[in-house]
């Protein structure tokens, strides 16, 4: 089976590798000493280190096997290296609403890395999606759930993005 593929920017990458060694080589054995100590106390039904420490444990390592198969998927791409004309993943966007004439700026980053509020979107996502391939000057229509939308390319450059 192929893998999926992951793009990722240089810094979403760095990220996901700093929270896999947070959680693997820092956290992770702190909560092991906890639990080691709470299970030397005897009883473990009854006591709360214990079982609050398993839980953890067990939730930290769901993350750190996500993390891994995340890393181990990553496809690493440097939007500062790019030198396209037409939108691809790691493109910042900025487009002109056809029906009140505001403008926003987006930035195509991987599924890993979206954040609304820095207006960062998958490429995956219906706009990120309908803008691959697009240049400026292209309209591209957007489903929204009460309709549709319409957007024009203003400008495309490859920056780093944060």
């Amino acid at each position: 089976m192929e893998k999926e593929k992951n793009y990722i920017t240089p810094k979403g990458f760095q990220r996901l590798q700093d929270e896999l060694h947070q959680l693997a080589r820092i956290e992770r054995p702190e909560v092991t000493k906890t639990v080691a100590w709470a299970a030397s106390n005897g009883d473990r039904s009854e006591n709360a280190d214990y079982i609050y420490g398993k839980k953890r444990l067990r939730e930290i390592d769901r993350r750190v096997r996500f993390l891994t198969g995340r890393i181990d998927k990553a496809i690493v791409v440097d939007p500062t290296k790019s030198i396209s004309s037409k939108v691809q993943f790691g493109a910042t966007v900025t487009l002109e609403d056809e029906d009140d004439g505001s403008t926003k700026t987006i930035s195509i980053v991987g599924v890993d890395e979206i954040n609304t509020e820095k207006n960062q979107l998958s490429w995956r996502s219906p706009l990120g999606s309908s803008l691959i391939g697009k240049e400026v000057g292209d309209t591209i229509l957007v489903r929204i759930p009460i309709g549709t939308k319409t957007y024009e390319i203003i400008n495309i450059v490859y920056v780093e993005i944060f």
